[in-house]
């Protein structure tokens, strides 16, 4: 859309050295359950001329209209299906994890959302035609990433780029690289608010929780989490994404995309430098 209304190359407004103006009006009809981008004004598209995936949001892409069918995500294969519930629990906690304060409505419709996709989740393991779980799904990716659950707050999305440079280099399901990094960002961050995860763990994992040493209840929402994953048959680490072979160097060169040669940290909650992703990268092998 954006392309059509531009003399230049539409990569230019993803790079960020061009701001678009116009775009011919966008509609979608859905096939799958996940980005949330019938709502949402960001894209993603990745340049096959270096392997860089990269997002740009602007309003003029919001589409005008979305068809929702459930019904034609009935064949989606259950990898696809459940890659997608993982996108959009990362939508939702990529805005969770911020260090605002006094945002008690947001944080529970931010896990209602959360427990809703992994009841309906479960549901759809056993049958992946149940019309309404399915539904439920659909609404929840919407929501998930119109701005509803990250009001009143800045959000994170370290893990999203993080998986942009994987999803740029290797042929992995987007859904599926964010479960595969998501805990091992969790555990090297979590200690800058442990309060934070810990309520995570109790109030959206159903962990009890440890008074007198918190972060035993942050950590053992992490694992929760990554026990659920597993149950989706979703991968908790790079090897299980099929990664197993990546090298230091691949990982060197993935951080360095990440952050522009090491001239720009990403994420909110602790802004993460060059060094910081490649430890996490590291610990997610």
């Amino acid at each position: 859309g954006y392309g059509v209304k531009y003399d230049g190359e539409v990569w230019d407004f993803y790079e960020k050295i061009a701001v678009a103006k116009d775009s011919v009006p966008v509609g979608v009809v859905l096939t799958l359950a996940a980005t949330g981008s019938e709502m949402s004004n960001s894209s993603v598209i990745t340049n096959e001329e270096g392997w860089l995936k990269r997002g740009y949001s602007s309003d003029l892409g919001m589409p005008k209209f979305a068809i929702m069918n459930p019904e034609l995500t009935y064949t989606l294969p259950e990898y696809q299906t459940m890659s997608g519930c993982v996108d959009i629990m990362m939508h939702t906690m990529e805005r969770y994890f911020s260090h605002e304060m006094d945002t008690e409505l947001t944080d529970s419709l931010a896990g209602g959302l959360l427990k809703t996709v992994m009841h309906q989740a479960k549901i759809l393991l056993k049958n992946p035609q149940d019309y309404d779980a399915r539904s439920e799904i659909f609404w929840a990716g919407s929501l998930s990433h119109n701005g509803l659950t990250g009001t009143g707050r800045l959000g994170d999305f370290a893990c999203h780029k993080m998986e942009h440079e994987i999803g740029g280099m290797f042929d992995v399901i987007h859904g599926a690289g964010l479960a595969a990094i998501w805990g091992s960002w969790a555990r090297y961050v979590c200690k800058h608010d442990i309060g934070r995860f810990a309520q995570f763990a109790v109030r959206v994992m159903g962990c009890p929780m440890d008074y007198d040493n918190p972060e035993n209840t942050a950590l053992a929402g992490i694992e929760a989490l990554e026990n659920f994953y597993r149950r989706l048959d979703m991968p908790t680490n790079l090897r299980e994404l099929g990664l197993a072979d990546v090298t230091d160097a691949q990982i060197h060169e993935m951080a360095e995309k990440c952050t522009n040669v090491g001239k720009n940290r990403i994420g909110n909650f602790v802004p993460l430098s060059e060094s910081d992703i490649e430890k996490i990268f590291k610990m997610a092998r």
